[in-house]
């Protein structure tokens, strides 16, 4: 099959098409035939070995210290079953499947293997290949920070920082259903996207500071990193939770500490990776809740040109990378 490899750090340039061979299903696993998947902002901070403040030894030791220990990148999928291992009985080949591997990479890739009591569900009807790929990175980070951490309330104010990625663009539709009142911070190009998605008020970030506003929100999500306690407290309501998606080591060592003197909620670092969300997002894709934001599609081909746009850092929802 054809994949996607990157053996060194560095650019867009680093990842190149290679053929590798073909997977084979284990007893439990699904084979999935890639139609579409994603370069998200994650795949792009590990190809760059662009890490936040703090995390990159430890990132490094984990994922590899020269260069990605999983070659072929790529968090999220969607496709075709192609094969079944024994003792599968949920899945058919044929089924229209997306699926979730997150950490586990190798989506960037012609086929992939995955659970099938793993992260992966049905397709949910109505949506492309493309837009079932789409769904998971954004929407499984949005879902666990404002459902599991934040436990968002109906009536409660909050603020999306970054609110047009594909984090942000998620995080403005769930928190909306969760009945909740959004405030959306991006750029003006972006102000008619977010207010499509369910953002009340809308704040561009190029020409005013949401903590010097005199509002307040009782969750403030932040995914861009450019965020802290110090600037947004005077923006934190009484029990407010501060969300630091994209904080450094320190923010996320100093949260329990910062939690218990201040009285706030702090909490950050990355969000778990569970089947049980996947499934949830389906349903809500299902039900007409949330539907992904497709930036731009390239052809599994031009890989590095989708590595080029999510580092870009002005996308709008995901990158999606097609695969015939």
């Amino acid at each position: 099959m054809k994949a996607a490899v990157c053996t060194a750090y560095g650019g867009p340039a680093a990842v190149r098409i290679v053929d590798v061979p073909d997977p084979k299903p284990a007893a439990g696993e699904v084979l999935v035939r890639i139609r579409a998947t994603t370069v998200s902002s994650g795949d792009a901070r590990i190809r760059g070995a662009r890490f936040p403040a703090g995390f990159a030894l430890p990132a490094r030791l984990a994922l590899g210290v020269r260069g990605p220990r999983k070659r072929i990148l790529g968090t999220e999928l969607a496709g075709v079953v192609e094969a079944i291992g024994a003792d599968v009985t949920r899945y058919q080949p044929g089924d229209r499947v997306f699926a979730f591997p997150g950490i586990g990479m190798g989506c960037h890739a012609e086929l992939k293997t995955v659970r099938e009591d793993g992260a992966l569900a049905p397709i949910p009807e109505g949506l492309s290949f493309e837009e079932a790929a789409a769904i998971s990175f954004g929407g499984a980070t949005a879902l666990h920070f404002l459902r599991k951490v934040a436990a968002v309330q109906r009536g409660e104010r909050v603020l999306i920082n970054g609110a047009s990625g594909a984090v942000g663009s998620a995080a403005v539709q769930l928190a909306r259903h969760f009945g909740t009142q959004v405030t959306a911070v991006c750029s003006s190009a972006n102000a008619d996207l977010v207010r499509s998605l369910g953002a009340e008020y809308v704040i561009d970030y190029q020409t005013a500071d949401f903590c010097a506003q005199g509002a307040k929100w009782d969750v403030i999500l932040d995914t861009v990193g450019n965020t802290s306690l110090a600037r947004c407290r005077p923006a934190l309501a009484a029990n407010g939770r501060l969300l630091l998606l994209a904080g450094s080591l320190g923010q996320v060592l100093a949260a329990p500490v910062q939690s218990l003197v201040s009285g706030l909620k702090v909490s950050g670092g990355p969000a778990p990776e569970r089947a049980e969300d996947v499934r949830a997002l389906a349903k809500l894709c299902a039900d007409g809740v949330y539907r992904p934001v497709i930036d731009s599609r390239y052809p599994l081909e031009r890989i590095a040109e989708a590595h080029a746009r999510a580092d870009s850092g002005r996308k709008v929802g995901s990158v999606v990378v097609t695969i015939p």
